[in-house]
């Protein structure tokens, strides 16, 4: 290194993060596993992966069975998937089998969003299985919408939140992916609730999907909200609270199908989720905060020790996001972030 390269070197601003986890994240399957697996897996130390491919994961063998292939897919990386069942009407015996295998259950009401048909039609049906999983501690993840109006969805799902952490009160509850300035209030409310956030949700709004053109790259379930909302989740992200963590749900589709008269509902957020964290929690002056968001909130919600060890560097240098990466068009698509990964 000459000595100019050395003082550059002293000047570069890094920072560095321990054991990054993305609580919630879809890798697909097949060729789509093969391509956006290693993204993650090369800045994350570990990522909850979501149960929802056809056929659904739903059982012992198909958890260890998709584990294994997340694992020849990611290669030499040290990384860790926290793996999840889909919700259905377990016996007892099936869930001590599956209790040591996976991190939690996911329940969907069914046809709520992706690969979702199948899910939960009776949420009173589904409370039988609650009360086992509260005796045996595996935490339920919820994806908390209704069929209502798109824009009242998930505040319509508060009631059965608020419903189920008073009848279950041992039953660890995450609430996924919340979009909406209520749902930040709920999951205050009660010990036993926590929730998720992704980037997509703290950086955009609805005018970023159908404000000017219709940017079907941003479109999501639950879809992203009013500026209001997006502010409350802002605020209590940046104010360390306590029982949000971070999870992306980064969710890719083809560009075919994401372009199409049906687009698939998904932002393909793994390639700039850690740069646009550090940009986000920079702009805000709240770049202290930052390492509880993305790991040790949840390592104490979730209770996780063994984990890999991983430290990752960022660095203030720019860099341009892909314009697509295999058949798959990344939020950002094209545009320049202010950090890399080192």
């Amino acid at each position: 290194m000459t000595f100019k390269e050395s003082i550059c070197s002293m000047r570069r601003m890094e920072i560095k993060l321990r054991t990054p986890l993305d609580m919630h994240i879809h890798f697909r399957d097949g060729e789509m596993l093969k391509l956006v697996a290693p993204v993650t897996a090369h800045p994350f130390s570990a990522a909850v992966i979501m149960p929802n491919l056809l056929p659904p994961v739903n059982d012992l063998n198909s958890v260890q069975a998709y584990r294994q292939r997340i694992t020849d897919a990611v290669g030499e990386e040290s990384f860790k998937p926290l793996m999840t069942a889909f919700f259905r009407d377990f016996t007892e015996k099936e869930l001590i089998a599956l209790q040591r295998e996976v991190i939690g259950i996911k329940l969907y009401p069914d046809g709520v969003t992706t690969n979702s048909m199948g899910g939960v039609s009776s949420l009173r049906d589904a409370e039988p299985i609650l009360h086992l999983m509260e005796d045996l501690d595996i935490p339920l993840m919820v994806h908390g919408e209704t069929d209502g109006f798109v824009l009242d969805r998930e505040n319509e799902f508060l009631d059965i939140y608020e419903k189920w952490a008073k009848k279950f009160p041992k039953l660890r509850i995450t609430m996924e992916h919340i979009t909406t300035e209520e749902a930040v209030k709920l999951v205050s409310d009660y010990e036993n609730l926590r929730a998720t956030v992704t980037l997509h949700h703290l950086v955009l709004t609805l005018d970023d999907v159908i404000g000017g053109m219709l940017n079907p790259h941003y479109f999501c379930k639950p879809i992203i909200k009013r500026p209001e909302d997006r502010e409350a989740i802002m605020e209590a992200v940046l104010e360390a609270h306590p029982k949000l963590m971070f999870g992306s749900d980064s969710a890719p589709h083809p560009r075919s199908a994401k372009e199409s008269a049906q687009g698939a509902a998904g932002v393909f957020s793994a390639p700039v989720l850690l740069p646009c964290l550090v940009q986000f929690f920079e702009q805000h002056n709240a770049l202290k905060y930052l390492q509880a968001f993305v790991s040790d909130n949840a390592k104490k919600l979730y209770r996780l020790k063994d984990v890999p060890e991983k430290e990752v560097t960022l660095v203030k240098e720019p860099g341009k996001v892909p314009e697509q990466m295999g058949e798959v068009v990344p939020m950002y698509a094209g545009k320049a972030l202010k950090w890399s990964l080192a």
